[in-house]
C-alpha cells in the first residue's frame, strides 16, 4: 500500500457506494486502484500523465473521476463519510460555519468548451451563496430517520450580512451569527433601532467562524486544490469533494 492509499476500513466504508464495475477485466477493472490514483494526483497536484504505474492507465484514472464528477458519486461518497461521522459523535451540529476563498487557476485550466453541465458564473458575491450552501447540508442516517439537515447555529462573517439570508435561517429556525456592516447598522440607527448589532449576537460563536477557515486551508493542503487545474467547474468540484473525503476519513 502506498502513502496516502486507502486503509481496508476506508475501502469497505466506501465500495458499496462505487458505480457497479464493467466488464473488462485488469486494473482498469479495480476502482480501488483507481480511487487511490484520483486521490494520489488530488493530494500531489500532478499532471494526469504523470501518476505513478501502480495506479493503471491514466486516462482510466482521470476519466473515471471525471464520470464520478458528473454523475453524483463523490457526493454519494461524501455522505457515506459524513454519515460514517456522524454515528461516531464526531459531527459538532451546534455550530456551522460558512466562508468562501479563491483558488489560483493554472495555466492548464484555461480552454475548456463552454458545454453541459453549467454552474454559476465565478466573482458572485458571498451573501447570496449562504443559503444554497446551508441547503446542501444533508448527512443520512445509516440506523434509519431522515438525513440531519439543519444545525444549531450558523456563523458568518459580514459578507453574509442581508434580510434575505436572516429570513432564511429564520424560517429554517437557524439560529444565527452574522456581524451587520456599517450601512446597515446605521439604516438600523436610522430606523430607531437601539443596537448596532442583530439581536442575539453571540461573540462567543463568533470567534469560532475560524473553524471553516482552517478546514479551507486544511482542504488546500491538497495542491489539486490549492491550484485549480481542471479545465471544466464540475470537475473541479469533483476534486474539491475527493480531497473532502479524504480529510473526513482520516480525523
Amino acid at each position: 500500500m502506498g502513502r496516502g492509499d486507502l486503509t481496508n476500513r476506508e475501502w469497505l466504508l466506501l465500495e458499496p457506494h462505487l458505480p457497479p464495475l464493467g466488464g473488462r477485466g485488469g486494473r482498469c477493472n479495480d476502482h480501488r486502484t483507481v480511487l487511490n490514483g484520483i486521490l494520489f494526483r488530488v493530494r500531489t497536484g500532478v499532471p494526469w500523465r504523470d501518476l505513478p504505474e501502480r495506479y493503471g492507465s491514466w486516462k482510466t484514472v482521470y476519466e473515471r473521476h471525471r464520470r464520478w464528477s458528473a454523475d453524483g458519486t463523490w457526493e454519494r461518497l461524501l455522505h457515506a463519510v459524513q454519515a460514517d461521522a456522524d454515528l461516531a459523535g464526531r459531527i459538532d451540529w451546534s455550530m456551522v460555519g460558512v466562508d468562501s476563498t479563491s483558488c489560483r487557476a493554472h495555466q492548464h485550466a484555461a480552454g475548456a468548451r463552454k458545454t453541459w453541465p453549467r454552474v454559476p458564473k465565478k466573482g458572485q458575491r458571498d451573501a447570496p451563496q449562504l443559503i444554497e450552501v446551508v441547503d446542501r447540508i444533508r448527512v443520512p442516517r445509516p440506523l434509519g430517520g431522515r438525513p440531519r439537515t439543519r444545525p444549531d447555529h450558523v456563523s458568518g462573517d459580514k459578507a453574509y450580512s442581508s434580510r434575505r439570508n436572516r429570513r432564511y435561517l429564520r424560517s429554517r429556525h437557524i439560529r444565527h451569527t452574522i456581524p451587520e456592516p456599517r450601512d446597515q447598522r446605521a439604516n438600523h440607527r436610522r430606523r430607531g433601532s437601539a443596537g448596532g448589532r442583530p439581536a442575539g449576537f453571540d461573540r462567543e460563536c463568533f470567534r469560532r467562524r475560524n473553524e471553516v477557515e482552517r478546514t479551507i486551508n486544511r482542504l488546500k493542503n491538497s495542491r489539486a486544490v490549492a491550484t485549480c487545474y481542471d479545465k471544466k467547474a464540475y470537475v473541479f468540484h469533483g476534486t474539491v469533494t475527493a480531497a473532502a473525503i479524504r480529510l473526513w476519513l482520516r480525523q
